[in-house]
């Protein structure tokens, strides 16, 4: 019994997948789902409330980590700024890579998440991590500081514009399938232009 549960459970999971990135959230059909897993659509409600428990069961895994992640490296930033303020220095895989590397061994979802989340909570997945950099950018530049480095300032709708754009970028990736090899190739260009921009706007 437990294990005809699983089964088809997880049969549900990966018709409930090929459905979304067909056509979408918003425009996947429960009937075909539960169709393509062999089911009834009220068999398949006795594993999944609704549509969007379904789509949250296939990617809030890998956003979750996605934003563990996302902190671990914002408190690697905060720290190297100490260290280099020590004199110690570091040669470290940039956080773009990381983030893409991450993002790559959860490419199914992230697909989902960023090409066919329209009418979830995970629609704006893409603007809160924008929110979130530049939020975290405001911290880092005010740490800097602290440290006794001048840095230009940057108007505040340049600052947003310039964030934005870089997680643009980083998600660009997958909404244009690059290969892993290819996205990660990809991570070290932007960590190269974006970083020399930085420097060369904050004067640093």
């Amino acid at each position: 019994m437990i294990r005809n549960k699983t089964f088809h459970h997880e049969s549900i999971l990966k018709a409930a997948a090929e459905e979304f990135r067909r056509y979408g959230f918003a425009d996947a059909s429960i009937r075909r789902i539960a169709k393509a897993s062999g089911m009834s659509a009220s068999g398949m409600y006795k594993h999944f409330e609704s549509k969007e428990d379904l789509f949250a069961a296939l990617v809030e895994p890998a956003v979750s980590g996605f934003w563990k992640l996302y902190d671990s490296l914002t408190e690697e930033e905060y720290a190297a700024i100490e260290a280099a303020n020590r004199g110690e220095t570091e040669q470290n895989v940039s956080s773009t890579e990381r983030m893409l590397k991450y993002i790559y061994s959860n490419y199914e979802a992230f697909k989902l998440v960023i090409c066919c989340s329209e009418g979830t909570k995970y629609a704006d997945f893409v603007h809160e991590a924008a929110q979130m950099e530049e939020n975290n950018s405001r911290a880092y530049f005010a740490r800097v500081k602290a440290n006794g480095i001048e840095l230009q300032e940057l108007p505040e709708k340049e600052l947003h514009l310039l964030v934005t754009a870089k997680v643009d970028a980083v998600v660009s990736a997958i909404e244009h399938d690059f290969s892993e090899e290819e996205a990660m190739h990809y991570a070290k260009t932007l960590e190269l232009f974006f970083t020399s921009g930085w420097h060369a706007v904050l004067g640093i």
